[in-house]
């Protein structure tokens, strides 16, 4: 794709790409086979799993904006995470940042039960550099991460680990192309959850991994194929059409988080806000964890539920929910406690999400 800014980028998504028809929005190609025209011959396209027009022209759009060589689309963000670590070798070492989403930590911790990689964890990023040897081959971090909002430096990182010849791969789901773009700091890989901020409306379950790397890109795309984990057609134009606004919607989280923020920090019933000062994710810590249920049923403009990243406003209760997987004693030990909130900002009145929070909290 050309080289404009990501605004651009964004509300181009898919247009003009059917020059038969002139179509502005890209067609949703539901075939999952395509006629040879002739013995010998093929249109680029053959099967689905393979290859589909309507995904080719989802992954442009989401290497653009995330300045990548190379995206590929994925049926979810466990999908892309799971393709990209099982073309690692077995016995290979991984250094992470111990904050990090309950299913990612489920999957790894199965995956070192079972002998195929070794897991280091680290709760800072002092640690996670102290941590990268020679021995280490991959480093995962998200920034910022989940649910405690603590950034990496990931120029620093980067540096640190390709040092020490280890691969950086960055989960950029809070954050989104909006606000941060890994792969121009040093990484490796970049990670999204795209059933959160890049979709935006709770309607389409998506992953997608981009990379810079040629030989990594055709050793996923090659497993993609064999697996299977693809993204369906009409999910692709779904993501597509959520990406339009996606600058928008995370202008207007960012603008309410922060209001919200105001709120909560003077809230005789919040001992604690973790918020980095942009995107719509925010945590805190309660003065009384036992009026907890007493809370998320007092809510009304604020829904109890898993996920985040949508234009309604979400909470969820991680040490019951989104991190149920990963053990109290370990959730403790790095400041997940039972105490703890997180929150998704949506795109509603900012002067409604606080009133809701007000008699909710304090009421």
């Amino acid at each position: 794709m050309a080289d404009y800014k990501v605004d651009t980028l964004l509300a181009h998504a898919g247009i003009k790409a059917d020059e038969k028809t002139g179509a502005l929005v890209s067609p949703i190609h539901l075939s999952t086979t395509y006629q040879h025209p002739e013995f010998g011959q093929s249109t680029g396209f053959d099967y689905t799993r393979t290859k589909n027009p309507t995904r080719l022209n989802l992954e442009a759009t989401l290497a653009a904006i995330e300045q990548a060589e190379y995206a590929l689309v994925t049926s979810s963000g466990m999908a892309a995470l799971v393709l990209l670590f099982s073309g690692f070798p077995v016995g290979s070492r991984i250094v992470a940042a111990r904050d990090l989403y309950g299913g990612s930590f489920r999957w790894f911790n199965e995956q070192e039960e079972q002998g195929r990689f070794r897991f280091t964890y680290a709760n800072s990023e002092v640690e996670l550099l102290a941590q990268i040897t020679a021995e280490t081959d991959y480093v995962f971090i998200e920034t910022p991460t989940n649910p405690l909002m603590v950034e990496f430096d990931i120029a620093r990182v980067a540096q640190v680990a390709h040092a020490h010849g280890a691969k950086v791969i960055v989960d950029n789901t809070f954050y989104s192309p909006i606000y941060q773009n890994p792969l121009p700091l040093g990484a490796d890989v970049v990670l999204h959850s795209a059933t959160k901020y890049l979709s935006g409306h709770n309607d389409v379950l998506a992953g997608v991994l981009m990379t810079n790397d040629k030989d990594l890109y055709d050793k996923l795309f090659y497993d993609q194929n064999t697996t299977g984990p693809t993204l369906s057609p009409f999910d692709a134009y779904l993501l597509m059409r959520g990406l339009k606004t996606l600058a928008l919607r995370m202008e207007r989280s960012t603008k309410n988080a922060q209001k919200v923020v105001d709120f909560l920090r003077q809230s005789s019933a919040v001992r604690e806000v973790y918020y980095t000062g942009k995107g719509g994710m925010v945590s805190v810590k309660v003065v009384d964890e036992k009026k907890i249920p007493s809370i998320l049923n007092q809510l009304k403009v604020f829904t109890f539920a898993e996920s985040l990243g949508g234009v309604e406003s979400l909470i969820t209760y991680p040490a019951t929910q989104t991190h149920a997987d990963i053990p109290a004693d370990v959730r403790h030990s790095y400041g997940l406690t039972d105490d703890l909130l997180r929150l998704s900002i949506g795109i509603e009145d900012a002067d409604d999400l606080i009133a809701d929070l007000k008699q909710a909290l304090e009421g």
